[in-house]
């Protein structure tokens, strides 16, 4: 799980972890390919994920849909022939983070149905992180299926692609937000709990866990979070 691919800009204070340097992402594509991996987009992974198939995947997504994924995180995934997908806020093509701008005190760009469509172009997926990025738990139903469905009919109506995936923001999520994303025909949604995800038929598709990667975290970090337990027994 990534956010921003870029420097923190300057006099950012909070939430310096959702940057992770463009070198640096390209050290970590460089060692999950060394180790073996393949790096996949949630499409891609879904028939390992569902357990009828079989290998060394990493799947890797990138919340909100920024800029700086386009322009730092797509050359480095294509490199390794990686794919990954970025999950958008339809609600808010081509403006800013308008959801926590003021708290953190930037506006951060985000990419516009063209950027979208370059990096669709490229290999790459984009999934849906509602309409307006807002906490689905504390949404009433109409709010919520509107927040849910309406992103996918959005980003397929202004991208023209197929939208299959599913975040939810915050990782804030209830039964209605895990129903209404199975109702709204995602294949699978994500959410911000921790560890990694295990495959076959067994499998809860709509409450898959990730692995966050952050500024702070070195290779060694991340070969541990990848390669072990060490997620599994925090989550």
């Amino acid at each position: 799980m990534y956010h921003n691919i870029a420097e923190v800009p300057e006099g950012i204070n909070v939430y310096r972890s959702l940057y992770v340097s463009p070198a640096s992402f390209a050290r970590q594509m460089a060692l999950l390919r060394m180790l073996g991996y393949r790096g996949m987009s949630m499409s891609d992974a879904m028939p390992y994920l569902r357990g009828e198939k079989q290998g060394k995947v990493a799947v890797i997504t990138l919340d909100d849909g920024y800029v700086d994924n386009l322009e730092s995180a797509m050359d480095a995934l294509r490199r390794y022939s990686f794919t990954a997908t970025c999950y958008a806020v339809s609600g808010y093509l081509g403006q800013y983070n308008a959801w926590d701008d003021a708290k953190l005190g930037i506006r951060k760009p985000l990419m516009s149905a063209g950027e979208l469509h370059a990096w669709h172009g490229g290999g790459m997926e984009v999934g849906a992180h509602s309409r307006t990025h807002v906490r689905l738990s504390q949404c009433n139903d109409t709010q919520l299926r509107d927040e849910i469905q309406g992103c996918k009919w959005e980003l397929e109506d202004r991208l023209g692609i197929r939208i299959t995936q599913f975040c939810y923001p915050y990782g804030d999520y209830d039964e209605r937000a895990v129903d209404a994303a199975r109702e709204a025909g995602y294949a699978a949604a994500t959410t911000t709990d921790r560890g990694r995800a295990q495959t076959g038929p067994s499998i809860d598709l709509w409450r898959l866990p990730r692995i966050q990667v952050a500024r702070h975290h070195l290779l060694p970090q991340l070969a541990a979070k990848v390669l072990t337990g060490y997620e599994d027994k925090r989550a």
